[in-house]
């Protein structure tokens, strides 16, 4: 299809057919990885599985001799680097592409602007910054990766009415959401490169972090596992199906030898870090290692004490509470503890995006004010 021409100023049609591009890019989420998800509009395009081909190549490729003259509605500024592939400026340019309305600048130093200067000197119109707060949000981990050397985190998190995440030790595990919020959880999880826990929810849960959702069968997001000390049993769901899906441990210098070949052996990857004071992985470490490594999305389903952390060291880019309408009616372990409540409250740190329904579960999604 092609976008109409004509318009010399961003307008009512810009932010339409920008939406759509928008929506077009956020097919790529979870699949593109290290590349972002980018959308184009003039044919459709979205970036392919694997990052290439890019989105530009595959909207003029379904354009054909009607690009010419006309506009092209791009999330992102086309790359003016060569890469495995070459610059999608220079096939802009190359189609005869009147004018490009474009969301952001990408922030990439290979690119940073170079990709509007060059398609202006060649006598193209370029008009940027049309809804540039969603296509942050839509380009955040590719952003962080390549300014921070880390990939942006899904932080999700459950609750009882009440304000619990489990009963009280040793009771077994508490079922707090319902069917509709799980699936959301399952489709969450599909549009990340990876899901991630700490060993303590892992012991606690056994989970598989699986997406199981009728048609999204192929999608398989590495499995994360934060285990300083290596205590991830070969028993546990993640080890023993980890030839099926990819599974990631992240442990310390320290952590038992004997530990790592019974989990290798498995099929499982294990990747060593320097202890932090404590002992712990450090976080920060971990997520430059995932950013290192390519990833721009992390859902992050840990329990309560890595939920705090990545809270308190501004960590969680964006998060996901889950409540159920049924209180667990005695104590058990706080979903959040006080400090990282006040910290979804502080507008300085924090800004509520959305809320709903999921089937009778609540939930309430904030972003990190950045």
């Amino acid at each position: 299809m092609s976008a109409p021409t004509g318009h010399p100023d961003i307008d009512d049609d810009d932010r339409r057919f920008m939406a759509a591009a928008l929506n077009f890019a956020r097919r790529g989420l979870g699949r593109v990885a290290p590349n972002p998800a980018v959308g184009a509009l003039i044919g459709r395009g979205a970036t392919a599985t694997g990052g290439r081909p890019h989105a530009e190549v595959l909207a003029l490729q379904e354009a054909g001799a009607a690009a010419r003259g006309a506009t092209l509605y791009v999330t992102l500024e086309p790359c003016s680097h060569f890469g495995r592939t070459p610059p999608c400026a220079g096939a802009v340019i190359a189609a005869g592409i009147a004018r490009v309305v474009s969301a952001l600048e990408d922030p990439d130093p290979r690119v940073a602007g170079q990709g509007h200067a060059r398609l202006k000197a060649a006598g193209i119109a370029v008009e940027a910054g049309v809804l540039i707060d969603a296509a942050r949000r839509a380009n955040l981990g590719h952003i962080l990766r390549v300014t921070e050397g880390r990939p942006m985190l899904t932080l999700k998190l459950a609750e009882t009415a009440d304000g619990f995440a489990a009963g009280p030790a040793g009771a077994p595990r508490l079922e707090i959401t319902g069917e509709a919020a799980n699936g959301r959880v399952h489709m969450l999880r599909a549009l990340h490169d990876a899901v991630m826990i700490g060993v303590g929810t892992a012991l606690a849960d056994d989970p598989q972090l699986t997406v199981r959702l009728p048609g999204l069968e192929d999608r398989r997001p590495l499995r994360i596992v934060l285990d300083s000390h290596l205590r991830l049993p070969p028993s546990a769901q993640l080890a023993a199906t980890a030839r099926k899906y990819p599974t990631l441990v992240i442990a310390t210098g320290d952590a038992s030898p004997e530990a790592e070949m019974r989990l290798a052996a498995l099929g499982v990857e294990i990747v060593r870090v320097k202890a932090d004071a404590a002992g712990h992985v450090p976080l920060d470490a971990a997520l430059n290692l995932l950013g290192a490594r390519g990833l721009t999305r992390i859902f992050c389903e840990g329990g309560p004490r890595l939920a705090a952390a990545l809270i308190e060291r501004r960590l969680a880019d964006a998060i996901i509470m889950f409540q159920s309408p049924l209180s667990l009616g005695q104590a058990g372990l706080p979903a959040l503890d006080a400090g990282s409540r006040a910290a979804l409250k502080d507008a300085k740190r924090t800004r509520e995006l959305a809320r709903g329904h999921a089937g009778e579960d609540n939930f309430v999604e904030y972003e990190r004010i950045i």
